[in-house]
């Protein structure tokens, strides 16, 4: 296996894509002969070509205005927001017809296509560039949302994504494209979207998260551990929709306790619909009420501003430790 980083094996996701089925295109702004502004398409405008990696002008609802007409001619459109913020730009063509197309032609008609923005802080950009808002995504229905965390799911995810019938929301947190490395098969690898990874398997509390956040919730439960001789469960989502409910519900019967971690902001937030769901469900068998350790209802400030700003894991520390101490 060689060990990779996030931006590395979504390039080797989108390789294996474009070697395996023909029907596969790349579209977007500067992902050609600029190899994208993360350099995810790096080499594959000279590998494959500009009929299979096409560059876009600055204009977001062309680009996956596009890749719905495409979809009904058999190519499957990968096309690339520079930006999560950027992507409302596109909101009318996603929500108006991609994500309707199924029901509005009672499944004569899908758009098989995926739409990758990076998305959250990490980098000290500035505003449009850092957003968390992932839950816009997920309350429309007809897509499906995936946030991978790390270099191995990342690859797995999107190739998955990729070989969807329907089109997906792909999340891909910026902070953690050359943060860290994992090691990822040679083989090409796959998952299934909607199931949710038991990262670490506990006993005292559930600690919920995914993409960017899991690497400070990994650090809480280290600390947990070490100083406070608390055993976390820690669950990755990896996508917000499908939701795994079943996963959550298991994890959260055996604690009895639970934490939520996620930076984008908390009002209407992903954390809202999880405990809505744990409480609807399973409530007989908390213990306790369950905290959320989010981003704050404002803007993403910027540059040096991030940090105060995001969940750290001295603040998912403090959050489980109230929730075992209630």
């Amino acid at each position: 296996m060689a060990q990779l980083t996030m931006a590395k094996a979504l390039n080797l996701a989108l390789r294996e894509a474009l070697q395996e089925d023909p029907t596969t295109l790349i579209m977007g702004q500067d992902v050609g002969q600029d190899e994208g502004v993360f350099r995810i398409t790096e080499n594959l405008l000279k590998d494959f070509g500009a009929d299979r990696v096409v560059d876009f002008p600055v204009a977001e609802s062309s680009i996956v205005g596009l890749a719905i007409g495409l979809c009904f001619t058999g190519i499957k459109p990968i096309c690339e927001m520079q930006f999560s913020g950027f992507g409302y730009h596109g909101f009318h063509q996603i929500e108006n017809h991609i994500s309707r197309f199924r029901n509005r032609t009672r499944g004569r008609l899908t758009c098989p296509m995926v739409v990758r923005m990076p998305y959250g802080a990490g980098i000290r950009a500035i505003e449009h560039h850092s957003e968390s808002r992932e839950a816009i995504w997920a309350h429309l229905p007809g897509l499906k949302v995936v946030i991978p965390s790390g270099p191995r799911n990342a690859r797995a995810l999107l190739k998955a994504s990729i070989a969807d019938p329907d089109p997906v929301i792909f999340y891909e947190p910026k902070a953690c494209y050359r943060a860290f490395k994992e090691e990822v098969p040679d083989a090409p690898e796959s998952m299934e979207i909607g199931k949710a990874q038991v990262v670490r398997e506990g006993s005292d509390v559930t600690i919920i998260s995914y993409g960017a956040s899991m690497r400070p919730v990994l650090e809480a439960a280290d600390e947990l551990k070490d100083e406070y001789q608390l055993d976390a469960e820690l669950i990755d989502l990896l996508s917000l929709v499908p939701l795994d409910t079943e996963t959550i519900m298991a994890s959260v019967r055996k604690t009895g306790r639970c934490v939520v971690v996620h930076e984008a902001p908390r009002n209407c937030g992903p954390a809202a619909e999880i405990i809505a769901r744990i409480v609807e469900e399973s409530l007989e068998f908390l213990e306790a009420p369950i905290e959320r350790v989010t981003g704050y209802d404002l803007v993403m400030p910027f540059f040096n501003l991030e940090r105060p700003y995001l969940p750290d894991a001295t603040k998912v520390v403090l959050a489980a430790r109230k929730v075992v101490n209630y």
